[in-house]
């Protein structure tokens, strides 16, 4: 079971990372909080999940806390900055999530990784400002950062297994936000409102607008330089309103390109046979079968597996939506051309 501390756990990444928590409840246990402002939702974040350690902003939350869970828990209530770094680095937690807004989020970041904590970011801004502190520590530590944004989280699982001299360049997507279809002119008449309604993703308002301008791209960025140690030059920025891939990697020593349909006209076959339909993939796949264990018995050559398979395709004479008596059929009639061209090729 994993012991987890969240700091942030009344902004929508930590109350998402809680739902998944409550779902899960032999697989995580929450040890601390800390949160802002948002003194009563953290009072019921107390009640549920049973922190041991909590801490707030200021002294006067702290205060509005202890009167709101009254003799329901007493735990120990920090508060003030000094107060939400001895959370962050509470010895009975195995990793922290770092889901505070901005750049409050940086010494309680620092203070987990010097606690020797993994740390699963959600704050970019860490990164942003201090990234060459963050990741010298972390390395110092022997301590993970496990990224938690979507886009930076798909760069890390595409990364497993790969050396870094191998990649090429990294590809970030963005929506484009609400505005990126607007002319500049439009843009200078931009309310609030229409900056807080994205497009795509429900998120706290200071990432929703950052999303409007693109800037909270351009941090993600900044993040990706120092989380891969990649040269900003080779990070790459597309606009995909669809918001299906959130990221790409690109393998330097990867190839791509079109295949020869001539030299290897299975492929070709396979095609038309998935274009016709009905009863023609049962003969490629019969034919195909037949015309395989034919030349590993070294009946005949390499290059008369197409020749095998068309030859019988050319036979037969496809019936749509076949039952499966007609799919039974349609093969054992296939294997017997097939055996028959076998023969035939044998004989040359």
């Amino acid at each position: 079971m994993k012991k987890i501390t969240i700091l942030g756990s009344t902004g929508s990444i930590g109350v998402s990372t809680l739902d998944v928590i409550e779902k899960n409840p032999r697989a995580f246990k929450v040890t601390a909080l800390v949160a802002g402002r948002n003194v009563k939702l953290l009072a019921q974040q107390i009640v549920k999940f049973k922190p041991e350690i909590v801490a707030v902003s200021t002294g006067e939350d702290a205060a509005i806390l202890h009167q709101i869970l009254g003799f329901k828990k007493r735990i120990p209530i920090l508060y003030d900055e000094k107060g939400i770094e001895e959370v962050a680095s509470y010895p009975s937690s195995d990793i922290v999530l770092s889901a505070i807004s901005g750049a409050a989020g940086l010494r309680p970041t620092l203070a987990a990784i010097e606690a020797g904590r993994d740390v699963a970011l959600a704050n970019k801004e860490t990164m942003v400002i201090a990234g060459h502190i963050v990741t010298r520590r972390a390395k110092q530590k022997k301590i993970k950062i496990l990224p938690v944004d979507s886009e930076h989280s798909a760069i890390f699982q595409c990364l497993a297994g790969q050396r870094a001299e191998n990649l090429r360049r990294i590809l970030l997507t963005a929506s484009g936000g609400p505005f990126y279809n607007l002319s500049r002119a439009e843009l200078k008449k931009v309310t609030l409102e229409q900056a807080l309604r994205h497009p795509r993703w429900k998120m706290g308002s200071k990432i929703t607008i950052d999303s409007a301008s693109l800037m909270n791209k351009g941090l993600e960025v900044i993040e990706a330089k120092w989380l891969f140690d990649m040269d900003i030059a080779r990070i790459d920025v597309l606009i995909h309103p669809q918001s299906v891939v959130h990221s790409m990697i690109e393998i330097r020593s990867l190839e791509f390109f079109k295949p020869d349909m001539k030299k290897f006209p299975c492929l070709g076959l396979a095609y038309e046979a998935g274009r016709l339909g009905g009863t023609a993939p049962v003969v490629l796949n019969a034919a195909n079968e037949t015309a395989v264990a034919s030349f590993t018995e070294k009946k005949i050559c390499f290059n008369d597996l197409p020749k095998v398979i068309e030859k019988v395709m050319d036979k037969h004479q496809v019936k749509k939506n076949p039952s499966l008596d007609d799919i039974l059929g349609a093969d054992r009639e296939a294997r017997i051309q097939a055996g028959m061209i076998v023969n035939k090729l044998r004989k040359r």
